[in-house]
């Protein structure tokens, strides 16, 4: 059963969060920049777990490296539980003891040369726990991912399968007991069977330690079973925000329903038989003006290509960036009734 955050306090704020990747100058001294991560805000509440998606390349994987400060940003800042990250209020290694990250790439996220108990048990040494608590703290971890610590403790990586894996992953975010976990795609390279038990453990070890998640997926069905809000990103930006149940039913911006329409159906009379969506993303690097979304977008105006929206909530239920529900935008949303409808 999914959670509702304790309080309205955030334990999360993003705020202006941007990153720029800079290309190889030209002979003129001139580079262009990789726009990844373009000016976002969000929160995450304690308690609840936050689902991002989008395409290939929309900034997601870039997002969560950039909240756990694997790499630097080019503006704004990250907040957590009210000090900003990197401040002397709350150093960086302070930081990332509460907040853990699990990689979609079980076995590049584990020291080959390590047995699963000391991989484990690494994190909590740095961080000046006892070799001898962090052991013990090892097995208890293991045994709650389901990984008998007699059987598995004294393995190396290779002797393991990628959903064993995934749970030695898990359980070494773990070790540090944080309060936050960002979960980069942790459940997309395990099969169907496999991918099921790591969900559900995911959702009981979030009640037994009362955490909070960041989940990013690409897999929609996915994301609306453990998810509480979902935030959709297109082309480095956020799009939509809001309750998982009420976006996927009632879904308010073009790219998020063209998004839900691309969901495979099981029923053969109601498979979609044209593509939801046309075209490639733009360019990262000379993304379009206005909307992002407006080269591509079904109902698309001229106003789109010439006045960016902004993440709001004026005609909506939830926090949507596009101007058909922008009071006085420009936007004629009287054309817009049949060409939102979602494919069956």
């Amino acid at each position: 059963m999914k959670n509702s955050p304790a309080t309205v306090q955030p334990l999360l704020q993003i705020k202006g969060l941007t990153k720029h990747f800079p290309l190889k100058k030209n002979i003129f001294g001139k580079g262009d920049v990789v726009r990844a991560v373009d000016d976002i805000d969000f929160d995450v509440m304690p308690g609840e777990t936050l689902g991002v998606v989008g395409e290939s390349g929309c900034g997601k994987s870039t997002t969560a490296r950039l909240l756990m400060q694997l790499i630097n940003p080019t503006a704004g800042e990250v907040i957590f539980n009210g000090a900003v990250v990197g401040s002397c209020d709350l150093p960086l290694k302070e930081f990332r003891r509460q907040v853990q990250m699990v990689f979609q790439d079980s076995y590049a996220s584990l020291n080959p040369r390590l047995t699963i108990e000391d991989s484990i048990a690494f994190g909590p040494q740095v961080h000046g726990v006892s070799k001898q608590e962090s052991l013990k703290r090892a097995h208890d971890l293991l045994d709650r991912v389901g990984l008998a610590p007699a059987r598995f403790a004294a393995r190396y990586t290779h002797e393991l399968s990628g959903g064993q894996r995934q749970r030695v992953n898990i359980a070494r975010a773990l070790a540090l007991q944080p309060r936050v976990v960002i979960l980069d795609e942790a459940v997309s390279a395990l099969d169907k069977s496999v991918e099921a038990q790591v969900l559900n453990l995911l959702l009981d070890l979030k009640d037994a330690f009362n955490l909070t998640y960041v989940f990013i997926s690409h897999d929609l069905n996915v994301v609306r079973y453990i998810s509480d809000r979902v935030m959709v990103m297109y082309l480095g930006q956020v799009v939509e925000i809001g309750a998982a149940d009420a976006l996927f039913d009632n879904p308010a911006h073009p790219y998020t329903r063209a998004l839900l329409s691309s969901i495979p159906a099981m029923d053969p009379e109601h498979r979609t038989g044209k593509a939801a969506i046309s075209g490639d993303p733009p360019n990262p690097i000379n993304p379009p003006s206005g909307c992002r979304f407006h080269t591509r977008c079904p109902v698309a105006q001229a106003i789109c290509s010439q006045r960016a929206p902004v993440l709001g909530m004026a005609r909506s239920q939830h926090p949507v960036s596009c101007l058909m529900y922008e009071p006085s935008s420009g936007y004629d949303a009287a054309n817009t009734v049949n060409a939102l409808e979602v494919p069956a």
